[in-house]
């Protein structure tokens, strides 16, 4: 099923992200992660892509598997940033024969050893050439309080409107732990507009130690009563995943209350946080 289909029919979705391995060593506790997310039933799991594609086929491998073993639907990333463009076009044909027909359009970063001419710069370019073999459903990237490479929040929602523009058919949002910060976002996208729907994406954080890197990886910022939870419970493992799955939790019941169409869980590969979101919004969903 498509993923717009799924939010026009519901009131309200919950999805998960996951990762897939980078060695085939690691490949079958990976699986196994996978699969007790995907028993959760979720609205749809998305499947991340590793740099350069470096993990592209267990991408393929891993999304297959939850629609054929979970009947949960699968959200294929694919980024472009060191693909050609008869990679891409392969690659849309194996997604195309194997009955995946949602992706998330991204741009990716480059390898820190890669040399050579690209055929892609922007996200916007993969987008447009899925559109233009047809078929799926594009998803793409945004940024609440702006792309860490932009110099605006202006100059990215431009951007961002040229990406819809080119056939995005839904947007999920990079992490964020302030509501507020959504909110105005999605007023300043709607201004520019950007009507596509816009998923919501939020950090089960549970390791005090993923701040820095989540920061670098969001460009958001973190608000005083995070922040404090993480002075309080940080050096304490048990009470700190508490307290982000807590944490977390909120976030999603106000985004539901405030008319959110959609919720995306990036849950690291942790059965445990799905599971436990998802406890949480038993009677809400």
């Amino acid at each position: 099923m498509k993923i717009t289909d799924i939010l026009n029919q519901k009131r309200a979705t919950l999805s998960f992200e996951v990762f897939p391995p980078k060695t085939s060593d690691k490949f079958e506790a990976v699986k196994t992660a996978v699969d007790d997310i995907a028993a959760l039933k979720p609205d749809f799991m998305s499947v991340t892509y590793g740099a350069g594609g470096g993990t592209s086929d267990y991408t393929v491998a891993i999304a297959r598997h939850i629609k054929e073993q979970f009947g949960v639907t699968p959200l294929a990333h694919l980024s472009c940033i060191s693909s050609n463009r008869q990679d891409v076009k392969k690659k849309l044909k194996e997604l195309k024969e194997l009955g995946i027909e949602n992706i998330l359009a991204l741009r990716g970063d480059l390898p820190k050893d890669f040399s050579g001419n690209l055929d892609y710069s922007y996200a916007a370019e993969l987008v447009s050439d899925i559109k233009e073999e047809g078929g799926f459903c594009i998803g793409g990237a945004c940024y609440p309080e702006g792309h860490p490479e932009s110099a605006t929040l202006f100059s990215d929602i431009e951007n961002l409107k040229r990406k819809v523009d080119a056939g995005c058919d839904f947007l999920t949002t990079q992490m964020f732990f302030d509501n507020d910060v959504f909110y105005n976002f999605l007023s300043k996208v709607r201004e520019a507009g950007i009507y596509v729907p816009v998923i919501a994406g939020i950090m089960p954080v549970t390791n005090a130690k993923q701040i820095k890197r989540i920061i670098g990886l969001s460009g958001g910022s973190l608000p005083t009563r995070f922040r404090r939870i993480v002075e309080r419970f940080g050096d304490n493992d048990v009470a700190m995943l508490q307290a982000g799955i807590v944490y977390a939790s909120e976030q999603i019941i106000d985004l539901y209350a405030n008319g959110a169409r959609g919720v995306h869980v990036y849950s690291m590969n942790k059965p445990q946080v799905a599971e436990a979101i998802k406890a949480n919004l038993s009677s809400i969903i």
